[in-house]
């Protein structure tokens, strides 16, 4: 990336950075990820003019899920740092994507690439739901294996672009959230994992329903 979008991404992500330290990682109730994105985005447009500016923008649903997720990584790990590391490395992959994307630097193959990540992890999504309202249903290769393709793809776009640490990025949360054991933990009949486990369903159903999956 050219050194001015660099510094869109660091601007606005230290901004983020600051915002959560205040919020979801030192009290996870009172996390709310819309409001770091609104007030990201109000602050940096403030201070840098330009229609190609890096805006951050999480929607409702966006957010709950990133909450959501915070909450199903926590509860699992026991361990808050490990959870919040991997909402962070999300965040990061996000907004550097979102400035390359407003600046213009992404190729026509590389929206193809895509569109092909939103179709594969909109089955992904698909499939999370049908496993977790549907008894019997839970078929961990299949998931291990769509998840696994999700990841290439967008692996595919960020090597092009940005440092081997976003890759590095998005290595640590598919490996994480695609890891076997914890799969088969959350999927487990009678998971004591179950209700964090549903939020995160109740927020994929939404991202469908309105189109932003």
């Amino acid at each position: 990336m050219s050194a001015m979008v660099e510094l869109e991404c660091w601007l606005v992500y230290q901004y983020v950075a600051t915002e959560c330290s205040h919020c979801l990682f030192m009290t996870e109730s009172t996390f709310k990820a819309r409001d770091i994105g609104l007030r990201a985005q109000k602050k940096i447009l403030s201070r840098m003019a330009g229609k190609n500016i890096a805006k951050v923008f999480i929607d409702d649903v966006t957010a709950s899920l990133l909450d959501n997720l915070y909450r199903l990584a926590k509860q699992y790990s026991n361990n808050k740092k490990e959870a919040e590391k991997l909402i962070k490395n999300i965040i990061k992959v996000v907004i550097k994507l979102g400035v390359l994307h407003r600046n213009n630097l992404l190729t026509d193959e590389d929206l193809r690439f895509a569109e092909k990540f939103k179709n594969k992890f909109r089955m992904a999504a698909m499939t999370i739901i049908s496993f977790y309202e549907v008894d019997f249903s839970y078929d961990r290769n299949y998931l291990v294996q769509v998840l696994g393709d999700s990841q290439k793809i967008l692996q595919s776009i960020i090597c092009r672009h940005l440092t081997d640490k976003s890759v590095n990025r998005v290595e640590s949360v598919f490996s994480f959230f695609g890891n076997e054991r914890f799969l088969d933990a959350i999927f487990k009949r009678d998971s004591e994992y179950r209700e964090a486990l549903g939020r995160v369903v109740n927020d994929l159903n939404k991202g469908i329903e309105n189109g932003d999956l």
